[in-house]
């Protein structure tokens, strides 16, 4: 498994953490976030902005298809599908696990879920397909 702990917070990505993710913990094809969203996250009438879902998705199946590669590989997103099922506003408690179903030589198929901390609830699911770029080894 590759070492991702310089990747735990927020990703290397400043915007994440302007959006309230944080990526605690990680293993061999997964990745676990807790986020609570911030104003910034939210659109002016209150809830969690739609595209940010597809950011904290998109970050967290990242994450969870690089965590199932070796040390010079890579994944890079090709496609994201996801559905909001319920609305979240700034500091509610959410939690976000990345996880990849299925991974060969040059694709990944990855999914996440954002869930409500307090009452394990879907908040919003996603699919996605990453291409996989394997490092040339002798």
């Amino acid at each position: 498994m590759r070492n991702l702990d310089k990747s735990l917070g927020d990703g290397g990505m400043p915007l994440l953490a302007q959006l309230g993710l944080s990526f605690e913990r990680y293993g061999e094809g997964w990745a676990e976030a807790v986020w609570t969203p911030t104003e910034s996250a939210c659109n002016p009438r209150g809830p969690v902005h739609g595209g940010v879902y597809a950011v904290v998705h998109d970050a967290a199946m990242n994450f969870a298809a690089n965590s199932a590669l070796e040390s010079g590989d890579r994944a890079a997103t090709l496609d994201v599908s996801y559905q909001v099922r319920q609305g979240a506003s700034a500091g509610q408690e959410l939690a976000v696990r990345g996880e990849v179903v299925q991974l060969s030589r040059t694709v990944a198929y990855v999914e996440s879920l954002v869930t409500d901390a307090a009452t394990g609830g879907i908040v919003s699911r996603a699919m996605s397909t990453f291409a996989v770029r394997r490092a040339e080894r002798s």
